[in-house]
């Protein structure tokens, strides 16, 4: 990942690197017993030591040494803040999630490489790049680089906004676990047929690895993701351009070649 920002090095000054207890120690020598609920002092716990860690991330079971608690509760407490957006998983490493950010109104670190993908496929395409983060049942933008062109799209960051039917959430709802996503739709979509049909469309951008927003959440605007697979865990970051679908409709083909591109090559940049 990127340089750490200057909120990340605070905090690193203020907790201890991996392996190091985080429990307080009275005169007597005995661990101090906080009052606070304990899976409230256990959840912050790992978000503090998360971010102290950054830019290498750290394992589960440092995790569980840290906080002193079973592996297996500190799985679930983990996992679940994968699923809101405020960790990120990846190679058995947690690492800060986009959604730390948006607690300070600030940017999550990206990646240099990364940005510079967005800045070279604004270029190509001559349409407004975003990188974005699936948090929780949200899209957020977490990296934007606009066109220079008069009309374009210029995307809003840290704003949440939902899956369906952006061209982003369509992403993530097609890579997403089954029974997730299941329960998402099932409670956001009650109309069988509208059901089945958004279920077909997921299943050609799992195949296609390419998902199209054409004018569904506003009018005049279209859109072109694709996911950037890591491995492992679900999908929690794609990539896309957005703009006036008079440009884009047109160039539909091209503009979802060069998206997919740049997706493949950053997935092969976040595996290595």
């Amino acid at each position: 990942m990127a340089d750490c920002d200057a909120a990340v090095l605070s905090a690193a000054w203020a907790w201890p690197k991996a392996g190091v207890p985080l429990l307080t120690v009275s005169d007597d020598g005995g661990a101090v017993r906080t009052p606070e609920h304990r899976t409230v002092s256990r959840v912050m716990a790992i978000l503090e030591a998360v971010v102290a860690n950054e830019p290498e991330g750290i394992r589960l079971g440092e995790l569980s040494d840290m906080v002193h608690a079973p592996k297996s509760s500190i799985h679930g407490l983990a996992k679940g803040l994968v699923t809101t957006g405020y960790l990120r998983e990846y190679k058995g490493r947690y690492r800060q999630g986009p959604a730390v950010a948006m607690l300070a109104s600030g940017r999550p670190p990206i990646p240099v490489s990364f940005h510079r993908a967005l800045e070279q496929l604004c270029i190509d395409a001559g349409e407004s790049a975003i990188l974005t983060s699936l948090v929780g049942e949200s899209v957020i933008n977490i990296d934007v680089v606009e066109t220079d062109q008069m009309i374009r799209a210029s995307p809003v960051l840290n704003n949440r906004r939902p899956l369906w039917p952006t061209s982003y959430g369509k992403v993530y709802l097609a890579f997403m676990d089954p029974r997730r996503r299941e329960i998402y739709l099932r409670r956001t979509h009650t109309d069988q047929r509208e059901l089945a049909s958004i279920l077909n469309e997921l299943e050609e951008i799992r195949s296609t690895g390419v998902a199209f927003n054409r004018e569904e959440s506003i009018p005049g605007l279209y859109g072109v993701a694709s996911p950037i697979i890591t491995g492992g865990s679900d999908v929690t970051l794609a990539i896309g351009l957005a703009g006036p679908a008079a440009r884009m409709k047109e160039r539909a083909d091209e503009l979802a070649q060069r998206v997919l591109d740049t997706a493949r090559a950053l997935s092969s940049h976040e595996a290595k």
